[in-house]
């Protein structure tokens, strides 16, 4: 479970203490369901099988490291912020909001829904956390929130796009 959040390092930079505590907070939670997200992407990377295969294992892989790639830019910005980075498997898996993938799924329509549905309710939690940073005036933890809505509706298209047409 998460512990209280306090700022561990000093810092020059010029937002208020209480502003970056509540950002730390924000920023970790945040990191909590990044990290699991990528977690689940691999496991779907790994166990995909049926006549998409090969396109939806590329898929998965590619999505997955543009999730590793968030997960390091909001742990670096809490530590900018003066704070530590909760980032461990053990700390995601105690904080994420993200429903756990079923380890029996193989089919990869299957994935493609689970995991739409999960990027679905990642990008709403980001967009969360835009206006929650905006409101606290962190404009770039905001930025940073929305860099990644950004990113994650386009992966959301990417994955809802195999279940149209």
């Amino acid at each position: 479970m998460r512990t209280a959040t306090a700022l561990n390092f000093q810092t020059r930079n010029d937002i208020c203490e209480k502003t970056r505590e509540s950002m730390v907070e924000l920023l970790n939670q945040q990191l909590a369901d990044t990290f699991d997200l990528y977690t689940q992407l691999k496991q779907a990377h790994w166990n995909i099988k049926g006549m998409n295969f090969m396109q939806l294992h590329a898929l998965f892989d590619d999505l997955a490291a543009k999730f590793n790639g968030y997960a390091d830019t909001i742990a670096e910005r809490v530590t900018a912020l003066g704070g530590r980075a909760e980032g461990t498997a053990r700390m995601a898996a105690a904080n994420s909001r993200i429903e756990e993938m079923p380890l029996e799924m193989t089919d990869g329509k299957d994935y493609v829904i689970a995991l739409a549905n999960r990027f679905g309710e990642y990008a709403a939690s980001a967009r969360s956390a835009i206006d929650e940073s905006a409101d606290r005036n962190d404009a770039v933890t905001s930025d940073l929130f929305t860099e990644i809505a950004r990113e994650v509706d386009k992966s959301l298209y990417f994955l809802e796009s195999h279940l149209q047409g």
